[in-house]
This record gives C-alpha cells, structure tokens and sequence, in this order.
C-alpha cells in the first residue's frame, strides 16, 4: 500500500508536478530540519556538559582566584554559550514540528484532490500510518525537550542566586544543585538522540523515494 504512495509521489515528481502546496519544498525543508535539529542538539550537549561542569566547580575556582570577579565573570560568559545553545535546541525543534505540520497537511490536500478513489483511500491510509508514527516521535522529543527546559529552569534559577551566594560566602547549596542537573544532562540528551534517530528512519525509510534528495 505505502509502496504505491512512493511511486505516485515520484512519478508525479519526476513529471516536474507542482501542487498548491509544492511537496518537493516541504520535503527538502522537513528533511533540512531533522539535520538542523540534530546539528543543534550536538552544539547544545557540548556546552551543556562543559557550561555546568564549569558551574560545579565554581567553589574551588573561586577559592584559588586572585580575582573572584573577574573568574565569575569568566565562568558566567560560559554559560551564556549554553543558554544561546539550549535557546537555539528549543528554536530547532518548534520548527521541526512545524515543518513536519506542513509536509503532512500538503501531502493530505493532496491527496484529497485524487480522482481515483481506489487510490485516494491507499494513500490516505498510509498516510495516516506515517503521520501516526511520527507523531509518536514528537510527543517522544517533546518530553525529552520538556525535561531539559525544567533543568534549564532549575539552572537559571541557580544563576540569577549565584552572585548573592558568592557575596555571603555560601555557595554549597549552589554547587550540589548544579551537581544534581549535572547528573540528569546524559539521560536527557540520549533520548533526544533517540527522537532524532527515530525522525531520520522516518524520513529515509518512508520519504526518501518522494521527489529526489
């Protein structure tokens, strides 16, 4: 049944057919998404791990500077890459969802508009099954994405008290709350790897055939 989806799409492709809503554009931009989500998530993970790593050592760091604050500076300007980079992994993946919100829908109208029932209901049908599947996906990213927003919350939080905390002298509590998001990082970055993975076998293995590229 899908196969049938993959060889009209090509074929109507290949004929240099454009649609209302142009579904070799919605392909080629779904499928630059997936690349630019999983570019950003990399970027994110580097800063991440090093911008917190940084941040829980902040105690020692400040102990042995001659001036504590220019090294809070320092460590500061560090974690304005990870914010820049978490900012940017949030970007990627509303824009992911709304790519793969466009493809759909285009693919859908039409098909809609097929004179051919018999072939109108093969490819509503696997259509339905490919939006259903990806769809598992996104709710699958959009956990993930959520989980690292309440780490990234929790991480502002600790740096907006982090100045007053170096003024008292009591940046404990600091530290063991950033080691405790430090733990939680891996695990939440493997399963955006696990989406991203997901969202790339969707596209290699049910829309590679659609138009090219």
């Amino acid at each position: 049944m899908f196969s049938l989806a993959l060889v009209l799409m090509s074929v109507l492709a290949s004929c240099g057919y454009k649609g209302p809503e142009d579904l070799p554009k919605y392909k080629k931009k779904f499928k630059a998404q997936i690349s630019g989500f999983e570019a950003q998530k990399e970027k994110a993970n580097d800063k991440i791990a090093d911008g917190v790593a940084r941040l829980s050592t902040i105690q020692d760091a400040l102990a042995n500077a001659s001036d504590t604050d220019k090294e809070f500076k320092r460590v500061y300007d560090q974690w304005n890459k990870v914010d820049r980079n978490v900012k940017g992994l949030f970007k990627e993946y509303e824009e992911l969802r709304e790519d793969a919100e466009n493809l759909f829908t285009a693919m859908e109208t039409q098909t809609e508009g097929l004179n051919d029932a018999n072939m109108r209901n093969d490819l509503r049908q696997a259509l339905s099954k490919s939006r259903g599947d990806y769809e598992v996906t996104l709710a699958n990213t959009e956990k993930a994405i959520n989980k690292l927003r309440g780490v990234y919350d929790e991480a502002i939080d600790i740096i907006k008290g982090l100045e007053v905390a170096i003024a008292l002298g009591q940046i404990s509590q600091i530290t063991d709350g950033l080691k405790s998001i430090e733990s939680r990082i891996p695990n939440i970055m493997a399963e955006l790897n696990r989406t991203v993975a997901d969202s790339k076998e969707l596209y290699e293995q049910r829309m590679g055939g659609v138009g090219g590229t």
